[in-house]
């Protein structure tokens, strides 16, 4: 099978060794400045690292781009018209959905199938056998060839082009915020000498189910949301005392009270909801403030005119 690569960057080298390493699959590179990594693996694959798509595509059988996120829509569509009818492109990028949904449209006028792939995990560590998620048309060529490489492959049922993209930015909201808070969190337990102690005190989260415990936070948060936000504030002045920069914190706090403040005018009267009445009720209320603020008349500035 004929591979091309677009993109010989880290991410692009690592499955470019790969597949040397296989033996299996004849690959054409491609690499706008190929560096000396890059140049290393084209003298092992016996290949040129061509400078940008064109019509050497025609023989590949399938196309990876493995560029950044900016350029990919570009890059597809000039792949696309160089690739043969009954090809697959794979979008390994880190694209906007939209983006991905965009290109999987032109690559069926082409009688082209694309694949949106997202990377989940951290390829300087753990390479071509980092976990990956897959949406649309001919993700189950992409699972039987990555695969062989080793890496786990999870294909979405019933999804579409831009779908695995989606869930990895939610996926990026999620543990950059946890991220950003333990940063937060550790930082000023370590200030205070009470970080071994503060995992003891977590230590009942690790006992509950990822779902079960963000559910929970949901069903509660619409009930108890302005006695938290006080907690949150105190624990930002405790910060704030020990000299310590607040950043995360005070976002907190903005959130809790945008709850807070619309449940006074939208109160919530089941003292116990579900995570599902909870969702719903977050989602109508914040898209509603959301239509509001873009709606609302900006104030114009007094000059002297």
């Amino acid at each position: 099978m004929n591979l091309a690569i677009i993109g010989c960057g880290e991410v692009g080298c690592s499955y470019v060794s790969a597949f040397l390493e296989t033996s299996r699959h004849s690959l054409m590179l491609c690499e706008q400045r190929p560096n000396s990594a890059a140049s290393s693996l084209s003298v092992r694959a016996g290949k040129p690292i061509h400078k940008a798509p064109g019509a050497w595509l025609r023989d590949a059988d399938l196309v990876f781009s493995y560029v950044t996120g900016s350029v990919a829509l570009d890059v597809n569509r000039a792949a696309l018209t160089h690739m043969k009818p009954g090809a697959l492109l794979a979008d390994f990028t880190t694209a906007a959905p939209d983006h991905k949904r965009q290109a999987a449209v032109e690559a069926h006028s082409h009688n082209i199938q694309f694949v949106d792939v997202v990377i989940m995990g951290a390829i300087a560590l753990t390479g071509s056998r980092t976990p990956l998620l897959c949406a649309g048309e001919g993700a189950d060529r992409i699972n039987e060839l990555m695969t062989e490489l080793g890496a786990p492959v999870r294909v979405l049922e019933n999804a579409a082009a831009g779908d695995a993209a989606s869930l990895k930015l939610l996926r990026t909201i999620f543990t950059k915020g946890l991220e950003a808070l333990a940063v937060e969190c550790l930082v000023a337990a370590e200030l205070k000498g009470v970080r071994q102690q503060l995992y003891e005190v977590l230590s009942d989260i690790d006992r509950t189910p990822l779902k079960d415990f963000l559910e929970a936070l949901i069903r509660t948060h619409v009930v108890h949301a302005g006695r938290r936000m006080h907690e949150v504030a105190e624990a930002e002045e405790q910060l704030r005392l020990a000299g310590l920069p607040v950043q995360v914190l005070p976002g907190v706090r903005a959130l809790f009270a945008q709850t807070l403040e619309t449940l006074g005018r939208q109160p919530i009267l089941d003292p116990a909801p579900s995570s599902e009445f909870a969702l719903n009720w977050l989602l109508r209320t914040r898209l509603t403030k959301s239509v509001a603020d873009c709606s609302e008349p900006k104030k114009r500035t007094p000059t002297n005119d």
